[in-house]
């Protein structure tokens, strides 16, 4: 009798979990094992809201083990650590786990650069830092506020700015709102002249034109040099901050810089349309730890690892069968720019993109996605 193939997936994120749904609906026979060092889910798109008492902190936390119970899927809690056997054993600090097929999700990292980075706060590090922002917030009386974004020299795709525009924009609603805005000086910093340009010509100038109506100031177009106490600094001189809220540029987990697999530029591990790496048999990455091939604007963001999860998964369960990986993910991108106020509906793929204008409804649909996408994601009940 044939065993049963074993199948490992690393994290547990978004690509991680849909991963693991998308594997199960294909292979109910399979041993699937999740590795991650906690069997736990935290959804990052809402940490905007966590600092204006919009959404709780603990609320964005879910447990994984009735989910994983539920799909039969075995838990590892551990740290990958490296890769032996090409591919076919991942390496923790929990012991060697051997599979027949191997999902990486692990996700990626922030490069904690450039120097002073340690005088700033960055909202999507989790949770806690979030509350902290929230908590800074609140015990200021007035000042200068800067906000921005970096991303990786080596691939400079490699960002994360909407939630960083999201917060500046829900940050100064909340502070009209509290009728504090006055006492504060609000400065969106980039070292790019037209930031979010990923997003499209049309959702550039709608941002500007947002940040001018709404008296927000810019210092675009200079490379940034360092942080200080109380300051930015660029190669176009130096501005003065109260509190600095940055997001650094993204690079692949630390666990793989040591490994076999190949990396991109950036140190992402790279992977083909379909997900696979090269030189790997029946290894596959999605999410935020590859770099994959497609146009210039394709984002790091949650809806394209959902995309890239599917196609792995197919892939993953067409080489178990004998059979050449023929699943090929979608570059997509789909964001509602929030501003607590209202939201901006950003699309684009490689035929079309569109933006609709700042409308309340995107606020509220944007808050009803989180509910009905969790729903679906963590749902106990058996594939």
């Amino acid at each position: 009798m044939t065993k049963p193939a074993r199948i490992t997936v690393v994290g547990a994120g978004f690509a991680a979990l849909n991963g693991i749904r998308q594997l199960r609906r294909r292979l109910p026979a399979a041993e699937i094992t999740l590795v991650a060092p906690t069997a736990e889910f935290v959804y990052l798109p809402s940490l905007i809201w966590v600092p204006f008492g919009l959404q709780r902190g603990e609320d964005l936390r879910h447990d994984l083990v009735p989910v994983l119970e539920a799909l039969r899927v075995n838990f590892i809690q551990a740290y990958a650590t490296g890769l032996s056997s090409n591919g076919r054993t991942l390496l923790t600090d929990a012991g060697d786990v051997d599979n027949d097929a191997l999902l990486i999700a692990s996700g990626g990292r922030f490069i904690r650069k450039p120097a002073g980075v340690e005088h700033t706060l960055t909202l999507c590090a989790g949770i806690e830092a979030a509350e902290t922002i929230g908590a800074r917030l609140r015990a200021m009386n007035g000042g200068t506020i800067a906000l921005g974004f970096g991303t990786n020299p080596q691939e400079p795709a490699a960002m994360r700015g909407g939630p960083m525009f999201e917060l500046l924009f829900g940050l100064e609603y909340w502070l009209r709102k509290q009728g504090r805005r006055d006492a504060f000086k609000l400065v969106f910093f980039n070292p790019a002249a037209q930031p979010g340009k990923r997003l499209g010509e049309k959702a550039v100038k709608g941002l500007m034109t947002h940040m001018r109506k709404r008296n927000i100031e810019t210092w675009l177009g200079h490379k940034l040099t360092g942080f200080e106490s109380g300051s930015v600094n660029t190669e176009g001189g130096a501005f003065p901050a109260d509190l600095i809220l940055f997001m650094p540029g993204m690079t692949g987990p630390e666990w793989i810089q040591d490994s076999p697999l190949p990396l991109s530029p950036g140190g992402f591990i790279r992977a083909d349309e379909k997900c696979q790496v090269g030189g790997f048999e029946r290894v596959y990455v999605a999410g935020d730890a590859g770099s994959y091939p497609g146009p210039e604007w394709m984002p790091k963001q949650a809806h394209l690892a959902d995309l890239q999860a599917v196609a792995a998964a197919e892939n993953i369960a067409s080489n178990l069968a004998g059979k050449a990986a023929t699943a090929a993910f979608r570059p997509e991108l789909v964001c509602i720019i929030d501003t607590i106020e209202k939201g901006i509906l950003v699309y684009r793929d490689e035929k079309r993109g569109f933006v609709l204008p700042p409308l309340r409804p995107m606020h509220w649909a944007k808050r009803y996605f989180e509910k009905h996408y969790l729903k679906g994601l963590l749902d106990n009940r058996a594939a």
